[in-house]
Parts: structure tokens; C-alpha cells; sequence
């Protein structure tokens, strides 16, 4: 297995499957991991499990991020791989979502991812390495009906993690963009008998990131689509 060439990671948008996943194998691999959700208290097993530290994090509201990125530094220093997994997930028929609550799912997805970057940047720019993976979906690529909301977030998503790619890979910067093509499986549970490999088993997802995170100058990817064996094309 070849060594991750970075020393510490902050994962924002963390929880339950993806991101306890990578939070897993950042610390079976010996770095320091912050996580960083709104509801801190969820994550108390797996800080308990793995030994990552967490903190609280509104990652809509700019503020915010730019306070975590500054603990976080303060904690492991500044962390070398960002990845932003969080995501407003609203869905409804249009004629019947709440502006509000639009406004506020495209702001987790979208602003929040910004507002990510921009903090990581203005970090590892100056040290001429890094690594931001951005989670993305198969709603950023294309829509689909009464998921407006979280295909508005996903589509923005996808264009600054292009946007940001070009502008800091000549920096030295790994920018990658995870396509999420399918149903991520829950923990604990199986496939249908009738239907394996149906879903996507995020242990399976958190090793593309660590692929991702090995990748040579040589030969790297800036996007990643994941899907699951049995899905159709």
C-alpha cells in the first residue's frame, strides 16, 4: 500500500456512511482526522472508534467554515486533505417547495462547498500542497424530476470543483470532483438476495478516495464516477 502523501485531513458534512467510512481508513493510514458536522453528538462513537476529534459546523454560513478551518489548525495543523461530503438533500414537486428551504439546501451544497475551498486555499496555496475532494452526485450531471433543489447544488458543485481544478492544480493543489452514481448502502445491512451488488458499500467508495489521494502528477484524475456493479447504464 503506498503511503498518502499528506499528513492531516478534515472531512465537513461528516456522519454515517461515506464519511465514517474515510474517516476509518484517514486514521487506519495515521493521520489525524478532524470531523465536522452541525450535530457534533452523532459523531461521539465514531470519535470514540477511531480516535478523530470533531467539531461543530454550520457549513452554510461562511463565518463559520472560515472559525473550523482555524480550529482545526489550531488541532492537527492545517489540514493537508479537505474533503466536503455535506449536502442539502430537498426534494419535492416545484410547485409545492418552500423558497426558503430551497434557498437554505442550495447553500449547504453550493456556498458551503465555496466557502470550503476558498479557507483550503488560502492554505495550501502558500504551501504549494494539498488535496480537496468535493462529493458529488449523479444529480450534478444530470437532473431529475422533483429533485430540483438538490440537482441546483449538485450542478454548482460539479462547476467549482472544474473552476478550482484549474486554477490551483498549476498550484500544486489536487482538485477532485466524486460522482456518486447510485444508492450508498446503510450500515449493517445487504443487498436484496435478488439484487446483489445493487448499491454502493461506502468501505468500497472510501478506498476510490484514497486512490484518488495517491494519484501521481503524472497520471491524476479530476473527476471520479463510482456506481454500483449491477446498475444499468
Amino acid at each position: 500500500m503506498t503511503t498518502l502523501p499528506y499528513r492531516s485531513a478534515l472531512i465537513i458534512g461528516a456522519g454515517s456512511g461515506i464519511s465514517a467510512s474515510l474517516t476509518r481508513v484517514l486514521r487506519a493510514a495515521n493521520l489525524p482526522v478532524v470531523m465536522a458536522a452541525r450535530n457534533v453528538e452523532k459523531l461521539t462513537a465514531l470519535v470514540d472508534e477511531t480516535g478523530a476529534m470533531a467539531l461543530p459546523v454550520d457549513a452554510a454560513d461562511a463565518a463559520q467554515v472560515e472559525r473550523l478551518f482555524a480550529e482545526t489548525q489550531a488541532r492537527i495543523g492545517a489540514a493537508e486533505i479537505v474533503i466536503y461530503n455535506a449536502s442539502g438533500r430537498l426534494r419535492g414537486p416545484l410547485a409545492e417547495l418552500d423558497a426558503q428551504a430551497v434557498e437554505a439546501a442550495v447553500a449547504v451544497s453550493a456556498l458551503g462547498a465555496f466557502y470550503a475551498v476558498q479557507q483550503a486555499a488560502k492554505r495550501m496555496v502558500p504551501a504549494g500542497k494539498g488535496a480537496i475532494l468535493l462529493t458529488g452526485a449523479t444529480a450534478g450531471v444530470k437532473g431529475f424530476a422533483l429533485s430540483a433543489p438538490f440537482a441546483m447544488g449538485k450542478f454548482a458543485l460539479r462547476g467549482l470543483a472544474q473552476s478550482a481544478a484549474r486554477e490551483l492544480i498549476p498550484k500544486g493543489i489536487h482538485v477532485a470532483h466524486v460522482v456518486i452514481d447510485g444508492g450508498v448502502r446503510a450500515a449493517h445491512r445487504a443487498d436484496p438476495p435478488d439484487q446483489p451488488d445493487s448499491t454502493l458499500d461506502p468501505d468500497a467508495i472510501a478506498q476510490c478516495y484514497l486512490d484518488l489521494l495517491r494519484q501521481h502528477r503524472s497520471a491524476w484524475s479530476w473527476e471520479l464516477e463510482v456506481r454500483p456493479w449491477t446498475e444499468k447504464f
